[in-house]
């Protein structure tokens, strides 16, 4: 079998000079007897991690979604690709059986998905579940991740985040799935396909509204990769403004709900002092509600308050 290609990078010792420093040997080593879930590119082949080709050289065994796939990955990086067997969404728990017996042999396993991170929207988590359970250890190997990735260059600045993943494929239960999430203040993350990105947004408007932000974030680390901004409002005219828009995976983040300001506004203020001042404090309170709308519990302990303090 051919060498794999020995990876460097260069450190400047000064304008003239460049010194390389290896940092990957390419040599095949012994790793313990444990399940390494190895994170692969989600478009350009160089993102992948020096820890990851040493686990993928090194492994007794790789699980890997499409092993067709997989085997492009391993031949671009001269790793010879006849340890690979199938784990994939339809023959996860008889393929957990089999890596469990493997590692009951004392051999090592790497997971891998098509691309990304196993088990974030992609096969993986079943089995990691029945490997802890069998006694053994779980190692990650982390790298590209789709979400993360738009994420870090989308420059929405909430704090938090809520990672998705696909939608239902039916309009009205992405609807339903949607307006359970109509109140988070996170940034909301999907994933999407393109014959369903003009339904999805057009859903996410009905939703949402026009007036959050939305990121179309599309073909990640790829060729033809484009990120775009806009409002909800404007998200339809931008798809359509051009076909080549729609095309490819999508990741879409789209800014959270904005969080309500505690406490009474002026004119429910207003109104329940005025009522306090000629009414007891229950009677007050219950013509304020129907007069405002706010909610009970909310005028009653400013009730308290204002008499406590009168």
């Amino acid at each position: 079998m051919a060498q794999p290609p020995t990876l460097t990078y260069s450190m400047a010792a000064n304008k003239q000079q460049y010194e390389e420093v290896k940092v990957h040997s390419g040599q095949k080593q012994k790793l313990e007897c444990a399940l390494y879930v190895v994170a692969t590119p989600i478009g350009n082949l160089r993102d992948i991690s020096l820890r990851a080709l040493d686990v993928l050289i090194s492994a007794d065994t790789i699980a890997a979604e499409d092993t067709r796939n997989t085997a492009n990955l391993l031949m671009h990086y001269s790793i010879a690709a006849n340890r690979l067997m199938a784990l994939h969404q339809h023959n996860e728990r008889a393929a957990a059986e089999k890596v469990i017996a493997l590692l009951a042999r004392g051999q090592s396993v790497a997971l891998v998905s098509d691309a990304g991170t196993p088990a974030i929207s992609d096969p993986g988590a079943i089995l990691v579940a029945e490997v802890r359970a069998a006694g053994y250890r779980v190692i990650p190997i982390p790298g590209a991740n789709a979400a993360l990735a738009a994420l870090s260059a989308a420059g929405l600045a909430a704090p938090h985040f809520l990672f998705y993943g696909f939608l239902p494929n039916k309009a009205a239960a992405r609807c339903r799935a949607l307006q359970e999430l109509i109140a988070l203040p996170y940034t909301l993350i999907f994933y999407e396909a393109p014959h369903r990105i003009l339904e999805c947004v057009t859903d996410l408007q009905s939703v949402f509204g026009s007036d959050r932000q939305i990121v179309f974030a599309r073909e990640i680390t790829k060729l033809f990769e484009s990120i775009q901004r806009c409002s909800l409002a404007d998200a339809l005219v931008w798809l359509n403004g051009d076909s080549n828009r729609q095309r490819g995976e999508f990741v879409l983040l789209v800014s959270g709900a904005t969080a309500q300001q505690e406490g009474l506004d002026a004119d429910a203020e207003h109104v329940l002092a005025a009522l306090l001042h000629e009414l007891p404090l229950k009677q007050a309170v219950q013509l304020a509600v129907r007069i405002t709308g706010a909610g009970r519990n909310e005028l009653y302990q400013r009730a308290l308050s204002l008499k406590s303090s009168a």
